[in-house]
């Protein structure tokens, strides 16, 4: 087993799930029960599954693309929603300045 791999990929899931939405769902959840047990078995299943569905389709990608071609799909995704970010952050602004004004 790669061990630099397998804790390089543990932060990274790890970092990134922080704050996430299913984080704040567990927390919602946890505070409407007494079943915290359940709570957690229920959300570690959840990231679990989608973990595995994950590596298997990025598994599978890999074997009919080549893995430039794939960095370049990712790329210019994450680019096509930085933009739509920004510009949808900024009509937002622009509608906070509207009901400001009157």
């Amino acid at each position: 087993m790669d061990w630099h791999l397998l804790g390089l990929t543990f932060m990274t899931v790890f970092i990134s799930e922080l704050g996430d939405k299913s984080q704040l769902a567990a927390i919602a959840l946890s505070g409407q029960t007494k079943s915290l047990a359940g709570v957690f078995l229920g959300t570690t299943a959840a990231l679990l599954l989608a973990s595995l569905l994950g590596v298997l389709l990025g598994e599978g990608t890999a074997h009919l693309l080549p893995a430039r071609l794939i960095k370049v799909i990712a790329a210019v995704g994450f680019a096509v929603l930085a933009v739509r970010l920004l510009f949808s952050s900024e009509a937002v602004a622009v509608e906070a300045d509207e009901i400001r004004s009157l």
